[in-house]
């Protein structure tokens, strides 16, 4: 008698399409384990990424506004979901692994440091070897935590969270170093753009740095003027592009391509590098140099008061996962018990 997970990867098999990636080809994980009884192998990664607390710690990192005070601000936790259900809803049309894609997608930024993209560069300056939130996802999920195994994902999570990073690059790549072996992954690594561009600018107007109207006409007249119009023709895009070439890739029109990368370069111009955004991240950046100076300074110390076997290797590795592992709020509260005066008390 099949067990249950037999019997869902049986009819993942008969309702996905012949270019989807299959729980059962699986190319397996890198520490060998038996199967789960209940649950397919990208399923059991889904739910490991979820439980995790890199994950949970995503809900107070920043995603473009420093430690928001509002309660509607984009957090990197409320990114990846977003990034996750524009990929599903992609992946579903095409008849492809939406299970691969949530484990990709929500697990994607698990190694984001603090303080977002300028507590990135603080860090790649500060670390010997430099620093890249993927590598970093990459050494928390094979490397940090459960006697040096990580979550143990499998390999086809592993190659999607490895090729999603995007920066200013191209977004159609033939470049086997950044192209996934699998289109679940190829659709994730659209999905990230398709979900910043348009929470970042919807963040933006809310904060007041833009208006709607400011939108550049080639966005508003390519994709849409609204929020929900630009997701429906980016998703509807990527779905009918990749049907016509026969599913072999996950591509877009380049109308559309260029639209979106005007959309990038937009936001990159207007709001990640403006005086009202960057502003805090210098500050940001100071507090990171100053914990990082502290943590340095002395090993047995930092054994002693942090490091409860967070990670192996080198001093300068563990206070890097110790403090890229970090939230915004843990970080400014460490900051201030370090280094600013408490009051005195008469009581």
């Amino acid at each position: 008698m099949l067990s249950i997970r037999e019997q869902v990867e049986a009819m993942e098999a008969r309702s996905l399409g012949p270019k989807a990636c299959l729980s059962r080809n699986s190319k397996g994980r890198r520490f060998e384990e038996a199967p789960d009884e209940m649950r397919p192998c990208f399923q059991r990664d889904r739910d490991r990424v979820v439980h995790s607390k890199a994950f949970r710690r995503l809900a107070g990192k920043t995603q473009v506004f420093l430690a928001p005070i509002g309660d509607h601000y984009r957090t990197r936790m409320t990114h990846s979901i977003e990034v996750s259900q524009v990929g599903c809803a992609i992946a579903r049309a095409l008849h492809l692994n939406t299970m691969l894609v949530e484990a990709i997608s929500l697990g994607h930024d698990l190694g984001h440091t603090p303080f977002g993209h300028a507590g990135e560069r603080t860090l790649r300056k500060l670390i010997p070897g430099g620093f890249h939130h993927a590598r970093q996802t990459l050494r928390i999920v094979t490397e940090t935590g459960r006697s040096g195994r990580g979550l143990n994902l499998s390999e086809e999570v592993l190659d999607g969270i490895a090729k999603h990073s995007k920066g200013k690059g191209r977004l159609i790549t033939d470049n086997p170093a950044t192209l996934s072996m699998t289109l679940e992954g190829q659709v994730m690594r659209l999905s990230d753009i398709i979900a910043y561009v348009n929470h970042d600018f919807d963040d933006a107007c809310r904060a007041g740095l833009l208006q709607k109207e400011d939108l550049p006409e080639q966005v508003g007249s390519t994709l849409g003027w609204s929020h929900s119009d630009r997701l429906s023709t980016l998703v509807a895009d990527v779905v009918r592009s990749s049907e016509d070439c026969g599913l072999d890739r996950i591509y877009m029109t380049p109308e559309v391509v260029g639209a979106l990368e005007a959309f990038r370069d937009f936001l990159y111009d207007r709001v990640y590098l403006t005086q009202a955004v960057t502003e805090d991240f210098d500050r940001a950046a100071g507090i990171l140099n100053f914990l990082w100076d502290y943590c340095m300074a002395d090993e047995d110390r930092f054994r002693a008061e942090f490091d409860s076997g967070v990670s192996d290797g080198p001093h300068h590795q563990r206070v890097a996962d110790y403090i890229t592992g970090m939230t915004d709020r843990f970080a400014i509260r460490l900051y201030e018990r370090l280094f600013m005066p408490r009051a005195w008390s008469v009581f």
